[in-house]
């Protein structure tokens, strides 16, 4: 793809990304807290997908943390900006799963086991990931 391609895909991620975050925060202030967790999550991962789509390269698969590990194979300077974020993308990985399954957690619904601070940290989290990625992109 052309730089000019890959900007517009990368910012389409990074547009999707920030509705995600809205949404996470509207979620929060509604007291849905699991549901805060889950959409911080996904504006997280999106925003790093938006990274690989501007560096011309296929993301694949859901852990943040991967997809930040495996920027080193695409480009070692961002993977080197991004590797500084480890801590934020491993806290968003765990809002995957249990966020969603009521057999994510034993004996437990989503909405049994996130908190309101969950919800903020989560945000929080895709903030910082987000803003690294506009600083990038553009």
């Amino acid at each position: 793809m052309s730089v000019e391609k890959n900007t517009h895909e990368a910012k389409r991620w990074l547009r999707t990304a920030q509705g995600d975050l809205e949404a996470a925060k509207i979620l929060m202030g509604n007291g849905k807290y699991a549901h805060a967790c889950f959409h911080s999550q996904q504006a997280g991962e999106k925003a790093i997908k938006a990274v690989w789509y501007f560096l011309d390269a296929d993301p694949w698969g859901h852990s943040i943390t991967k997809l930040i590990q495996e920027l080193e194979s695409v480009d070692i300077k961002t993977h080197e900006k991004f590797g500084q974020l480890k801590r934020s993308a491993i806290v968003l990985d765990r809002f995957y799963i249990p966020t969603r399954y009521p057999n994510g957690l034993p004996d437990l619904t989503p909405d049994d086991s996130f908190i309101e601070e969950d919800a903020k940290t989560g945000i929080e989290n895709a903030e910082i990931l987000i803003g690294t990625a506009i600083s990038l992109i553009g």
